[in-house]
């Protein structure tokens, strides 16, 4: 491979590099602490859940009244909250931000009011929170939603807490869907591109980071002139042969937590020149082949690497033994599939539709030579659901899908950072960089997919950190599932 052919390695340097800091924020970050690099200007934008909204303005007469730099969109829309500051944390690849900005609900006809300020989200604990007062009391800090963090920190999926059940006066909203949440860096650009071979903090949407691609080419915010490809000599067709790229995906969060930090008390490995990103983050699959069409709308790829997910041992025999290789994606304007062959339990099959895929865009459209899909919506296919054993019903959320495939040999994917690739360890650490490992039974630091709780894809349901109650008692059963499979074929072995 040439050297000018940075390849996204793993979610881990995607996060390490996508929060664009300006200069000043460079400089203070190389004169400070190297692990703190301060941040601001953020917006954070939250409906908490369309349908309370629905049921404040109207079953119950009331108002949403944001004050002190709060806005909320028209039409009963969603809340922003501003001049978010906070830091950065270089080593452990995550942000913390808190927000300016209030909002009053009040309804006389229902008898409430009350009041959330101090709006707070951090990536590593995964969640956002707010100062709630209510009855003239205030209590700091409510964990009000847990937050499925992703590497732009757009559209990242909510899961109302058990608190904000409380705070919102109905017991249905634990655990329920909230609305997504957004933060963005607001605050004005630098008109100079930031120099080649600075490290940028993850996340900010204005900029592309350094691992798995996550804008778009139709959007274009490639940002930096580290991540902007060369110009190539030979221009690409609108159809042809993939040169190379690579597959993010990260399975699904909840699946990783349960198999490195839940119950099955197992192990993730990853071989084949397949990696991982650190924290039980989120997979890379290279060297990938095929073919394109953006005239048709089309992309065949296959990529190399394998992940292998252990758990639940019994006297050396495992209930949970699954192995996804030879991953494909297919795209056909806005629809898709993603298969791999599948090893479980020693039975294998080969090509089975894991997922269905649904792009952003029906458009299929190559920018200097790559074409990228990033955040390609991933749904669990009932034969996907065979494959994990029951764990999950056909029709789930798996974690999105990002894809980047060069068009000519000497198109650059987005920049990549090699220090983020897997070291070795146990008790939850990732280990190795191709054919390393996520295992023991210990905690990792957190486990939000690609970073220790940072910015990556981290799947749909289940919070970061642990499973939620409901989640883990789904994820148990599934557990059983397999494991009693296991036995029963262990036994009728025996008795063979």
């Amino acid at each position: 491979m040439a050297a000018n052919r940075r390849r996204p390695i793993a979610l881990a340097a995607a996060c390490a590099t996508a929060v664009t800091l300006g200069a000043t924020a460079l400089a203070a970050a190389t004169s400070a602490s190297a692990a703190e690099v301060p941040l601001k200007g953020y917006e954070l934008t939250w409906g908490i859940k369309e349908s309370y909204r629905n049921y404040v303005t109207g079953m119950a007469a009331g108002t949403f009244t944001p004050e002190a730099g709060a806005t909320q969109a028209k039409d009963n829309g969603v809340f922003t909250f501003v001049n978010g500051t906070g830091s950065y944390d270089s080593e452990a690849h995550t942000v913390a931000l808190g927000f300016e900005g209030t909002l009053n609900i009040a309804s006389k006809a229902h008898g409430f009011e009350l009041k959330l300020s101090d709006v707070r989200f951090d990536s590593k604990d995964a969640r956002v929170t707010a100062d709630v007062t209510k009855a003239g009391t205030t209590q700091q800090d409510v964990p009000l939603a847990e937050v499925t963090v992703n590497r732009a920190m757009t559209d990242m999926t909510t899961k109302l807490t058990k608190e904000a059940g409380d705070v919102f006066g109905s017991s249905s909203y634990t655990g329920a869907a909230g609305d997504p949440l957004t933060v963005v860096e607001k605050k004005a650009e630098s008109p100079n591109p930031t120099p080649t071979g600075t490290t940028t903090p993850p996340g900010t949407p204005t900029g592309t980071p350094t691992g798995t691609p996550t804008k778009t080419p139709t959007t274009d915010p490639t940002g930096t002139a580290s991540t902007t490809p060369k110009p190539s000599p030979t221009e690409a067709d609108t159809k042809g042969d993939i040169s190379y790229g690579t597959l993010g995906w990260g399975v699904k969060q909840s699946f990783r937590t349960y198999v490195v930090d839940g119950v099955a008390k197992g192990r993730i490995t990853v071989s084949g020149g397949a990696e991982q990103a650190s924290g039980n983050g989120d997979f890379t699959f290279p060297d990938a082949t095929g073919t394109y069409d953006t005239d048709a709308d089309t992309l065949k790829a296959s990529f190399k690497g394998s992940v292998n997910f252990k758990g639940h041992e019994d006297n050396g025999s495992y209930g949970l033994d699954l192995t996804l290789s030879d991953l494909k994606a297919e795209i056909d304007g806005g629809s898709g599939k993603l298969t791999a062959d599948v090893d479980s339990l020693g039975e294998k099959s080969e090509d089975v539709t894991l997922a269905e895929l649904k792009p952003k865009s029906a458009d299929l459209i190559a920018k200097d030579e790559v074409i990228v899909l990033d955040d390609v919506t991933t749904t669990l296919t009932k034969a996907g659901a065979e494959a994990f054993g029951g764990f999950y019903q056909a029709g789930a959320a798996l974690d999105p899908v990002d894809i980047a495939v060069a068009l000519t040999a000497d198109a650059e994917l987005p920049d990549t950072d090699p220090t983020s690739t897997s070291t070795s360890g146990t008790g939850g650490t990732t280990g190795g960089t191709t054919g390393g490992t996520t295992g023991g039974a210990g905690t990792t630091g957190s486990t939000t997919g690609g970073v220790t709780g940072n910015l990556a894809s981290t799947g749909s349901d289940v919070p970061v950190g642990a499973l939620g109650a409901a989640a883990a008692v789904t994820v148990a059963a599934g557990a059983g599932v397999v494991f009693a499979v296991r036995r029963r074929r262990l036994t009728d072995s025996t008795q063979a």
